[in-house]
């Protein structure tokens, strides 16, 4: 997964460390309750239930969603969903149990998952035996034919585990709940579970910003990161350029953070934060050149967090690349962007460097 996970970026064990680094202690409640599915439905379409959006947003073929539909319809038991509730936001997240949820909400729509070419796939049970009384039948079909069997499903229950953080205020355990429960084929990490749990304006703007040519040239390739490094790595920059001197490790936990109170920016704090940011790019660009970052073997994450921030707030001279030849040979420097690299000590380290060497 780590492997995956860092592709074209240089292998730095104390990244590796932080990634797989132990959560702080939370205090949560979790209590089971019942839904029906009629009723899980009506939230999907209220907003008040949201089933986050990424990627590999729903996988099933129809063998496996004819087959969940099918055991409503049986009253065999589903296995559980795990909802994390949003005070805040009055919205419950899911968090486990995505593939199932998205199978009944599609069901009951009648449609067979998202649009392709502007086309939508009506949502027939044509994945079950022949032989079944339910074989090809629709939502709609139910409703006119068999209303013994279309009330059965609208009542049938689903259990889910509803998770709610006490202390510390805020939500930041989701991103840790999220990352232990999603036991899927391909573990999700990273910015791909913040794409999923702190959904919004703020995520949104990075997704956007990520496709920014001048950034695809400092980060060395024209096609996005299959696990979204490049776009944790826009939101590295924001959160030390923000908020560097309040860092505490581990670094994911510091960047979860500072996106969890963003989440739902203003439009006037995008703009600026798209201007700092292009502003910045094309700036790195013309005076250090593409892929200024692959220093050693592939792109430094610590030196780009450095660097990319000090420039941005220290500005651009005559001599800056000149003295960016002089600080990557700086072996405290070096020390402090191949060694500890997320330790509170070598961030404030190399960062002092930078500035020095910049301003």
């Amino acid at each position: 997964m780590i492997a995956d996970y860092n592709e074209g970026l240089e292998e730095i064990e104390s990244e590796t460390d932080d990634v797989d680094s132990t959560p702080p202690t939370y205090e949560v409640i979790t209590y089971p309750a019942d839904f029906t599915l009629e009723g899980l439905v009506s939230k999907y379409r209220k907003g008040t239930m949201i089933v986050p959006g990424f990627q590999r947003n729903f996988v099933w073929n129809i063998k496996q969603a004819s087959r969940l539909i099918e055991s409503f319809l049986l009253g065999l038991p589903v296995p559980a969903i795990f909802l994390f509730t949003d005070d805040k936001k009055n919205e419950q997240l899911v968090i486990d149990g995505q593939q199932r949820l998205m199978t009944v909400f599609y069901f009951f729509e009648g449609y067979f998952g998202e649009p392709i070419n502007g086309r939508r796939k009506v949502f027939k049970l044509s994945g079950l035996n022949e032989k079944s009384p339910f074989y090809n039948k629709t939502y709609n079909d139910l409703r006119e034919t068999d209303q013994a069997a279309f009330n059965k499903l609208n009542d049938s229950v689903l259990r889910a585990f509803v998770v709610k953080q006490i202390t510390p205020n805020g939500n930041t355990s989701v991103f840790h709940i999220f990352e232990r429960l999603n036991t899927g084929g391909t573990q999700l990490v990273g910015q791909e579970i913040r794409n999923c749990v702190y959904h919004g304006a703020f995520n949104d703007m990075l997704c956007q910003l990520n496709k920014y040519n001048n950034w695809r040239k400092i980060f060395g390739s024209e096609l996005p990161h299959k696990r979204q490094k490049d776009i944790e790595l826009i939101l590295r920059f924001f959160s030390f350029y923000e908020n560097g001197d309040n860092y505490e490790r581990p670094i994911k936990d510091f960047m979860s953070n500072y996106m969890a109170k963003h989440q739902n920016i203003e439009q006037d704090k995008i703009e600026q934060f798209e201007i700092l940011f292009k502003n910045s790019c094309d700036n790195i660009l013309e005076y250090l050149g593409e892929k200024p970052f692959h220093i050693w073997s592939g792109f430094n994450v610590a030196a780009y967090d450095s660097i990319f921030t000090t420039l941005a707030k220290c500005g651009f001279k005559d001599n800056t690349a000149e003295n960016f030849e002089k600080l990557i040979k700086d072996d405290d420097f070096v020390k402090g962007v191949r060694g500890a690299t997320a330790d509170e000590k070598i961030v404030a380290l190399r960062m002092m460097l930078a500035t020095q060497y910049f301003s």
